[in-house]
This record gives structure tokens, sequence and C-alpha cells, in this order.
């Protein structure tokens, strides 16, 4: 199966790089507030798309279940080290574009700063409605093209493309910006209402980060964020949406789906997941299940 190309984060520094050394404390506690705010306290099973290094999966501890969906496996390893072992995560390497999940297998899912890396975010959607149950809550952040910066610099005529045109805009090679109007359009044609918005990092710059505490642009950001629902002018924007509509037949608590085949057949074993339908093993290693295709064409690596 063709699929677009994926951004690999694979061999990357990126958690320690970007957020560890890279001065996002601002950011990392706002999106903390924002995803408080969207996702219930807890609940049985969580998908979590884009996993990364792990940095969100602590704030997902009211579920009994989360499991970690990631193309690159150097990063899900990473996140293995910062949350051990055992039975409440499970690390999936996989395709966003061909996910390996059972129809309404999981009631509530995430994907944060992730979006911005897909060619084809609707085909994204799609498949992340597909792995929800018919009114499973899905928390999804965006890159928003609609933000003061971009505006400012379009008005000024130092930037040749329009905040206000709701086309993608892809600003590095598999790096894009989204309208916020494109996306509650992608989000209802994949199957999904929206329910809340709240934008995040209103305060997102490097002066401000000098002049106040932290604790401050915090506070700030947290009650500025409430004013989602009425415009997104932010470089980031949070939305909470619910699965709609009906389901795909499947077996009750099923997990696995062959990416391949689209079989739901599977056997799990010590070693990994056979499809019985077209014979394929997807293997386990070093608690890493390996959904990816090794043929396919993944795009840059960062």
């Amino acid at each position: 199966m063709t699929t677009p190309p994926v951004c690999s984060y694979e061999g990357s520094d990126y958690q320690t790089r970007f957020w560890e050394q890279g001065d996002r404390a601002y950011e990392d506690r706002v999106e903390a507030i924002a995803l408080r705010r969207l996702l219930p306290p807890g609940g049985a099973r969580l998908l979590e798309l884009g996993a990364g290094a792990g940095r969100n999966t602590p704030r997902y501890a009211g579920f009994e279940h989360v499991v970690l969906v990631d193309y690159s496996r150097s990063q899900l390893e990473q996140a293995q080290q910062r949350l051990g072992a055992g039975p409440r995560f499970t690390f999936v390497a996989a395709d966003i574009y061909r996910l390996p999940f059972a129809p309404a297998a999981f009631p509530a899912a995430t994907m944060i700063r992730t979006l911005h890396h897909m060619a084809d975010p609707q085909a994204a959607l799609r498949q992340v409605r597909g792995s929800l149950a018919s009114g499973g809550l899905f928390v999804l952040e965006f890159a928003n093209k609609r933000n003061l910066k971009s505006i400012a610099r379009w008005l000024l005529r130092r930037q040749a493309w329009s905040p206000f045109d709701s086309a993608p805009v892809e600003f590095a090679e598999l790096n894009f910006d989204f309208h916020p109007r494109a996306i509650d359009e992608w989000l209802q044609t994949s199957g999904f209402a929206s329910e809340r918005r709240l934008t995040v990092s209103h305060y997102r710059l490097p002066l401000l980060k000098r002049l106040l505490p932290l604790s401050v642009l915090v506070g700030m950001d947290s009650l500025a964020q409430w004013t989602g629902d009425l415009w997104q002018l932010t470089p980031s924007v949070f939305v909470r949406a619910r699965a709609i509509g009906a389901d795909a037949p499947s077996a009750p608590g099923a997990l696995w789906r062959c990416p391949a085949c689209a079989a739901l057949n599977l056997r799990q074993h010590l070693d990994g997941v056979d499809c019985l339908g077209c014979r394929r093993t997807w293997p386990l290693r070093d608690g890493i299940y390996d959904f990816r295709d090794p043929a396919a064409d993944t795009g840059p690596r960062l």
C-alpha cells in the first residue's frame, strides 16, 4: 500500500535538544494545563499518537492502559526508559496512515505536536476515528497558521503566504501550519464533532520569557486559554472532539488489526503478532511492537 511520506525522528535527540535544553518550560507547562482541561481524569485505555519520548504520558496517570504510538523506534526506547516496563504501557512503532488497531479499540486518544508533520492530515484523522469507539474522546493539538505573528508578517509583506487562506502551508519539508477552519472541516468529514477549543502559548516570545517569571507567564496563559472558542490567534490550538457515527464491526476487546491486509484475525504471542489473513508476523522486540512497512519511504529524518 502506498502511503504519504512520514517524518521520522529516528535517532533524534529531540527530547533533550528541544524540550530539556531549548527553554521550552513555558510551552510544556501550558500544554499540560490544556490537556488536563480537555481530557477526563481517567479511563480504561488511551491511545497516544506521536508519543515520542513519552513527555506527556505521565499526564495520563488516571488511565489503566496507555498505548504509545510513534514511527520512531528510538523515541519509543526513550519513552521506555522514562516510564519503565509493566503491563500499563504498550509501545507500538507504526505508520499513522496504517494504524494496527481494531475498530473501536479505544475510548480516548490524543495527538499532540504531531499533526503538523502530516502531508495528508485528513487520512491520518480517518485512521484515528477508525480506532476510536463511537462517543470516544479525541484531544488534538495543531500548529495554527492564523496566529498573530504570521498576521503581522503578512501585513508587513515579510511573508508571501496569507494566514487567512484555509490551505495548509509547508514552511519546511513535512512541517505544516493549518488554518482552524480547515481543521474543523477535516474533523467533521472524518467522523468527529468538535466540542471545545483552547488557545495555547499566547506568550511564546523570547523577550517575555526573559522578562517575566515562568509562573506569571503560565498563569497568564492559563486564563487566556479559555478564549479559544471565540478566536484562535495563537501558534498552538487544542481541540476536544467526540467520535460520532457507527463503528465498524470488531470483536469485543480486540486490540490489533493487520495494517497490511486489514484482517482482524490476529494471534498475539511472545514474539509478536501473527496475521492469519496475510500470514505476516509483526515482531515484538525488547518490548516494542513493530508494525511498520520496512519498504516504505519514510521521508525526512529530524
